[in-house]
């Protein structure tokens, strides 16, 4: 999955919808996934959610990465402290894994998504008509092996 388009600069950057969180990696993603999950639909507010999946060491928030939230074990999310945008979340079964929103990111254009994770829990009435990899539940092993 470390296969995203060779034309896409080597460096990302976006920021929060008002503007007072930077994000910068400076390398490029080694993922890019829908996730249907109730959990990630509740943190950004959409039918699916569509994240990038980063080495935690080439990204930077700055000023920080805002508030931090832990609603289940072993899941951190973290928040714009002015406007609330979901900026991160990170998963200990995925260590040294950062993911971040697509709509956060300047280049999201150029990340298609490469898969969908938890789809058996798809809102029903959501088709995304694509021939991407359907995962019922959790994508953990292929983002775990994205990495290599």
């Amino acid at each position: 999955m470390s296969n995203l388009a060779n034309e896409l600069a080597t460096e990302i950057t976006g920021r929060c919808y008002c503007g007072a969180t930077q994000i910068r990696a400076t390398r490029k993603p080694t993922a890019v996934a829908y996730c249907h999950c109730t959990d990630c639909r509740r943190a950004t507010g959409a039918p699916v959610a569509a994240f990038a999946a980063f080495d935690e060491t080439a990204v930077t928030f700055d000023p920080n990465e805002g508030r931090s939230v832990n609603p289940n074990p072993g899941v951190t999310r973290t928040f714009c402290a002015t406007c609330g945008s979901t900026l991160a979340g990170r998963y200990a079964y995925l260590p040294g894994q950062v993911y971040i929103a697509l709509g956060l990111l300047d280049q999201a254009d150029d990340l298609p998504p490469q898969l969908h994770a938890h789809e058996a829990k798809r809102l029903k009435w959501l088709h995304i008509d694509d021939d991407l990899e359907r995962i019922a539940a959790s994508s953990r092993s292929q983002l775990l092996n994205s990495t290599d």
